[in-house]
Order: C-alpha cells, then structure tokens, then sequence
C-alpha cells in the first residue's frame, strides 16, 4: 500500500472519530468562530490597544457575556420576582373577560358560538394559574439551555480570538486553493458576518426600543419589557404578536379599551410594519455600507435580511447567524466557479 493511502484511511479514520468526539459541540463551535468573524475589527482594535492579544481576547469575551448574559439575567430574575407575587385579582379579572368574551362574542365571530361553550368549562383560575406557571416553566427551561450553550460559545469565542489566526493561517496550507480564492472565501464571509453582527444588535435594540418607551407610559417597567421585546422580536412573524398580546388582553380585562386598542395598533403598525419591514432593511443597508465602505463585493442587504429570517426559521436563534453565513460561503463559492469559468474560456480563446 502506498504511503499516501495508508495516510488518507488514517485521516479519514481520525476525522470519524474526530466528529463522534466533538459531536455536541459542533454548532457551539461554528457559532464562536462565525461571531468572531464577526468581530474580528473589534479584536483588532482592542489588541493594538491593550498590546497583548490575550487581553483583548479576554475583554472581547467579557463584552460578549455581558450582551449575552446581562439583558438576560435582568429578565430572569424579575420574571421570578413577577411570579412569586403573582396576584390572584389580576388572573381572576383575566378569567371574567375571557368568559364574558366568549359569552358575548363580537359580531364577526358569530360562527364560533356553537364551539365556545365547551371551551367554558376549562376556564377558571386554576387552569389560568397553571398556564402562567407551565409558561413560566418553559421560559426558564428554554434560558437554561440558552445560558449553557452561550458559556460555551463563549468560551469557544475566546480560543477563537486567541488562536485564530494559527489556525486561519494552518487552514490555508492545507485546503487546495490558491491564495486569492482563499483571501476572497475569508474576505466575504468576514464582511458580511460584520454586517449581520451589528445590525442584528442594532435592529433588537431599536425594536425593544420602541415597545419599551410605549409600555413605560403605561406604567409597566419599559426596561424590563424592551430586553424582552428584544429577543422576542428575533423570532419571525410572531416575535411580536408574543408580547403585546398578553398586555392587550390584560388592558381589556381591566376595562382599559384605550390602552389595549393603543397598544396593539402601536405594535403592529409602528413596530411589525414600519419598523421591522421597513425600517429594518434599512438599518442593514446603512450597517452595510459602513463596515463594508469601498468594498464593491458587498452582499445586498435584502439577501441579508431574509438570510437572517430564512436562518432564524431553520436554525432557531443562533440561526441569525448561520443563516447569513450559509448564504455568504454559497455565493462567494458561485464567484469563484464564474472566475474559473471565465479562465477556461480565456484559455480555449487562446
């Protein structure tokens, strides 16, 4: 047997093993080393600052734990806080509305009387309280996963930073491709993760933003419900629907209609329509043309845009991250088959 043979299965062999191994973690990885991608310029700068990449690898991790781990921990423990002094008044006027509103449905929902009243019999505060709580539940179980997997995309990010560019550097030697196909790969997927990064945290914070300063005008904590309109509005078509609902159906209950009709216009004319459909790609478009200023490679920030959406639907939240990067890795893999293609048939010109 050849001695490349016996290397090849030997590399082979190792590579299953490699991936039984590391099996769990792979998207954990590939999360830490696109969002250091994404902030490579961040890295750069804090490492001409500090003179020392192992310190700027350390700050860069920390600031991503604080916008990983702050708006959440804040989140969590006022959701506690909300839960442990829970008002049975509150459940007991939201279970007198939900019944009266079925009862006496509007006009429009005439052809759903004969169905309400077997709906009836499971509505009391008991079911309301352990819907409140299962949700609750949930909620918590979903942030404890999410807390896990961001230690450890933290902690991936950290090695990412420090030994990321050995491992660039040892990628290229290895992978069969000239210098300038791989400085293009490196090139897009580095300027269009830049683009998602910021606009991602741009967009969240804009949105919470807006459903923040409308709520705390009605006297609920703006801080609190902005961070969690933040994340919920990552979610595709219902982000939103989420959290203004419940406080629709909290203001009718109360025989607030002013409150409820304001909130749930606001949320769906203001923030699903102008702000999200519209706003959003702009916000993109402006993010683009900034990191990317002078580059004429640049990705359409439409394409960005519904990668992030296509990526969320997929991939669940860190699909905003893989969603976009999928796309970039596929086009650029296109640029480099078209200028292959225009060197053949220069080539056969010849």
């Amino acid at each position: 047997m050849k001695t490349q043979y016996f290397i090849a299965i030997l590399f082979a062999t190792s590579l299953y093993w490699m991936y039984l191994l590391y099996e769990p973690f792979l998207m954990v990885i590939t999360i830490a080393a696109l969002l250091a991608i994404s902030t490579a310029n961040i890295q750069k700068y804090l490492e001409e600052k500090l003179h020392s990449k192992l310190v700027a690898s350390l700050v860069s991790s920390l600031l991503l734990a604080i916008l990983f781990f702050a708006p959440l921990g804040y989140f969590l423990t006022n959701l506690t806080i909300k839960l442990n002094h829970l008002d049975p008044d509150t459940l007991q006027k939201v279970e007198l509305y939900i019944k009266n509103f079925i009862l006496n449905p509007p006009a429009y929902l005439d052809f759903l009387k004969p169905y309400l009243p077997d709906t009836m019999k499971d509505i009391n505060i008991n079911t309301l309280t352990s819907f409140a709580l299962n949700i609750a539940g949930k909620i918590g179980s979903i942030s404890a996963g999410f807390v896990k997997n961001a230690f450890l995309v933290i902690v991936f990010y950290f090695f990412a930073h420090y030994n990321g560019a050995s491992i660039v550097t040892f990628l290229k030697r290895i992978v069969q491709m000239s210098v300038e196909d791989s400085s293009l790969l490196v090139r897009e997927l580095s300027a269009v993760m830049n683009v998602v990064f910021y606009s991602i945290i741009a967009t969240a914070m804009f949105e919470g933003a807006l459903f923040g300063i409308a709520i705390s005008f009605m006297g609920y904590n703006g801080l609190l419900f902005g961070i969690m309109y933040g994340f919920a509005s990552l979610i595709p078509v219902i982000g939103g629907v989420i959290m203004w609902l419940p406080f629709m159906i909290y203001e009718f209950s109360i025989g607030d209609t002013n409150s409820a009709i304001f909130i749930a216009l606001y949320s769906i004319i203001v923030i699903s329509i102008i702000a999200d459909t519209f706003i959003k790609p702009l916000i993109i478009k402006a993010i683009n043309q900034k990191v990317l200023k002078g580059d004429t490679s640049k990705m359409n920030e439409l394409i960005i845009f519904f990668a992030i959406i296509a990526g969320l639907t997929t991939f669940g939240f860190w699909g905003m991250i893989l969603g976009p990067a999928i796309t970039a890795f596929f086009l650029t893999i296109l640029q480099l088959f078209e200028a292959r293609s225009r060197e053949c048939e220069v080539e056969n010109t010849l």
